[in-house]
């Protein structure tokens, strides 16, 4: 079996741990692991497979000799570095929103899109998409396959790991606070998060959006292939820790009836059906942290639209939304002999 030479850029960050954890659990075939990071890294190590390994500075010589590369340092690091890696013949599975609409640039997620991954050749660099379209659209791949989905009506229940790990740290401290007596001190979210919901996530846009809400539509219409959905979206910061929710209306040309769709879901690979309301079973953030799938619950017929069903789902964002998704995309091209591997071993 031929094993890569793989380089994580961003390894010291939340997605970036993730991505070596997740590598590692996946048995993905690693020849040598080279973690980078920026400057305030220098000196910290890694653990891979059993060996410590010093992080790197970020340059543009460090993907000489490298097959692979997987990126979760931002867009602003992905610009500068990605096309340099992809131009040196590294391929490139990039987390952040920096080529998510380019043309030239697949935005795949291995369950819905597979196909589209071999357009990666026109920049070596392949997108993963935002973290609460990617545990939206896995479960509306099966459905849409079925009965057409024409619009899609979303409100996003964001966890503060979604923002980072400061912002983690912000929602724990100000917990504690709280339960101390304390002032609550706000630095990483406009207003505290504790007890407390914030509906903005990301910029605000000329049409009063905000830009995760207008990443929605513009990545679902990429990956499904059909620039005729319509997509509208609320995402919301809520004081939770880890996994993203997603209340999801759709209205379709032909009609699913929550047996349909029950069906539908539970048949598709990434999706588990958590349904059952006489016990009180549903998909929650505390149950699905930490794992794999995409959970759907909730699952009822519209009963203000004909053809319209509801649906919700939550996932880990930071495995399916962000890491997992990326490794998911490595195996696809190295399943597809689509790695070049031109400094693997066998």
């Amino acid at each position: 079996m031929k094993k890569y030479k793989v380089a994580v850029v961003g390894v010291t960050g939340a997605v970036g741990v993730e991505m070596l954890k997740i590598l590692e659990e996946r048995n993905f075939p690693v020849s040598e692991l080279k973690p980078l990071a920026s400057a305030r890294s220098k000196g910290k190590t890694v653990t891979f497979q059993g060996e410590t390994i010093p992080v790197e500075v970020l340059g543009r010589e460090s993907f000489s000799g490298m097959d692979l590369a997987l990126f979760s340092a931002g867009a602003t690091v992905s610009k500068e570095y990605a096309p340099v890696a992809g131009d040196g013949g590294c391929v490139v599975i990039d987390n952040s929103s920096a080529f998510r609409q380019d043309p030239d640039i697949p935005l795949i997620v291995p369950e819905v899109n597979p196909g589209a991954v071999v357009d990666f050749k026109k920049r070596n660099i392949i997108s993963n998409p935002n973290c609460t379209t990617i545990i939206s659209i896995v479960p509306l791949k099966p459905l849409h396959d079925y009965g057409k989905i024409k619009r899609i009506v979303a409100a996003s229940y964001q966890a503060t790991s979604g923002a980072g790990t400061k912002a983690m740290r912000e929602l724990e401290d100000q917990v504690r606070e709280y339960a101390e007596g304390k002032p609550l001190e706000v630095k990483v979210f406009p207003y505290q998060i504790a007890f407390n919901l914030i509906p903005h996530i990301d910029a605000f846009q000329d049409n009063f959006y905000t830009k995760e809400e207008m990443k929605i539509l513009w990545e679902t219409r990429k990956i499904m292939g059909d620039p005729s959905i319509l997509v509208t979206a609320t995402c919301v910061r809520v004081p939770v820790f880890r996994a993203h929710s997603v209340a999801i209306n759709i209205e379709t040309e032909k009609k699913i009836t929550r047996d349909q769709a029950i069906e539908l879901l539970s048949n598709f690979p990434g999706v588990i059906v958590q349904d059952d309301p006489a016990n009180k079973i549903y998909p929650m953030p505390w149950f699905v942290a930490g794992k794999d799938a995409c959970y759907v619950g909730r699952i009822r017929e519209d009963i203000s639209c004909p053809h319209g069903l509801n649906l919700w789902v939550a996932g880990d964002q930071i495995r399916k939304g962000a890491a997992l998704n990326a490794v998911q995309i490595a195996e696809l091209l190295r399943d597809k002999a689509l790695l070049p591997g031109k400094y693997c071993e066998s």
